[in-house]
């Protein structure tokens, strides 16, 4: 695919609707998009509306993962983290949305793939943060609505 992000080449380790969203705007720009699913498939690929007869994929599924490849992994075992670390050698970003510490649990912690991969991109799409950062956030604390100041 042509585009401003063609020679960039993405993994894509995010499901639902946030992170398939943003890394397939990558992909209309014209990065490659490699989808790493669970071995049963992303879970929105059965949800909503099923659009084939199938029942494989739905219009959720297909509307955001559109020009990206799929591998299934299971990411917890240990040949999977070779090939990991193979697509991880070869990619310019690795965006995913697992819940706060996954990725550590899973060795491929920034720090990890920072000392793997000095010039990869990690992003993160989570949008569970930790209970460690809602302390620390300064919009932790409640702010009260109007309708509370009255």
């Amino acid at each position: 695919m042509t585009g401003p992000l063609a020679g960039i080449r993405v993994l894509d380790l995010t499901s639902v609707v946030s992170g398939p969203l943003s890394t397939m705007f990558l992909a209309d720009q014209g990065a490659e998009v490699i989808k790493i699913e669970p071995l049963g498939g992303d879970i929105t690929r059965r949800s909503r509306q099923s659009i084939s007869a199938s029942g494989e994929f739905s219009a959720l599924f297909v509307s955001t993962n559109r020009g990206k490849r799929s591998l299934a992994l299971d990411l917890k075992r240990p040949e999977a983290a070779k090939i990991m670390r193979k697509l991880i050698a070869s990619a310019d970003v690795l965006v995913q949305n697992f819940r706060p510490g996954t990725m550590e649990r899973l060795g491929l912690g920034e720090p990890t793939l920072r000392a793997f991969h000095p010039r990869l991109i990690p992003a993160s799409a989570s949008t569970i943060r930790s209970s460690r950062a809602c302390r620390a956030s300064p919009t932790s604390k409640r702010t009260p609505r109007p309708a509370d100041r009255a």
